[in-house]
């Protein structure tokens, strides 16, 4: 039996399904990853990209955030793709218990799932930082400069930025959701982002699946593990 076969049976086996997904799964949406060769992590910029996504630039060099930020994070036309919907159909069909995932793009709604855990926060939803009034997407990226609030107050991404704590919310969830699953795949994560990587610790179930271009330091920990082209795995599954 290959490894595609190995992982579509477990699949039709699993009941309570658990998604880890990370920047490599929505590169097949056109969006860069961070830490490849081609990331945005690489890219020649005036700041490296890990300063400017900091609590610290935001707030002190707003206006190069906001370049950046609507530059190179805006996935407003971006669309699911064969991932997203795979797991969209495991979903309907009972077996997928969450997703939790790394990525801030909102792919994994936009494909309609409901129980979807973003350890990162989320471009889709946005805050004034004094009077926390909400605003959408649309309103941040299609603003002129840096957006702000009717009250004057700067508007800020609901993303988590280095420096700041994952959302308890999410995080909760995330961790009761891994715990209680019986089977969890990963797909598209170097697993080197703590803490959000470290919640495979949490996985006490049958099965630990990673997908991933890569290797990675958890692989020794798995059941299957697959490196290749995320499309050429997913093509040949069936939910």
């Amino acid at each position: 039996m290959n490894k595609i076969d190995k992982l579509q049976k477990i699949i039709d086996e699993s009941e309570r399904i658990v998604f880890f997904s990370g920047a490599g799964i929505s590169t097949l949406s056109g969006i860069k990853d961070f830490r490849s060769k081609d990331g945005l992590y690489n890219l020649k910029y005036k700041w490296p990209p890990e300063m400017i996504l900091s609590s610290g630039f935001f707030y002190s060099n707003t206006e190069e955030f906001y370049k950046f930020y609507k530059d190179k994070l805006n996935c407003l036309n971006v669309k699911p793709n064969i991932i997203h919907e795979f797991f969209y159909e495991l979903e309907k069909k009972g077996k997928l218990s969450a997703i939790v995932t790394q990525n801030i793009d909102g792919l994994h709604s936009k494909a309609g799932n409901k129980k979807v855990y973003e350890l990162h926060g989320t471009t889709y939803k946005n805050h004034c930082i004094r009077c926390n009034k909400e605003y959408s997407a649309e309103f941040v990226f299609n603003s002129e400069g840096v957006p702000t609030c009717e009250c004057g107050g700067i508007i800020k991404p609901d993303v988590v930025l280095y420096g700041e704590m994952l959302p308890e919310y999410d995080y909760a969830n995330a961790s009761y959701a891994i715990s209680h699953a019986d089977t969890l795949i990963v797909a598209g994560s170097s697993l080197t982002v703590y803490p959000a990587s470290g919640m495979l610790n949490l996985f006490k179930g049958k099965n630990l699946v990673i997908l991933n271009r890569d290797k990675t330091d958890f692989d020794n920990m798995a059941t299957l593990v697959i490196h290749d082209d995320l499309r050429n795995i997913f093509d040949k599954l069936k939910a």
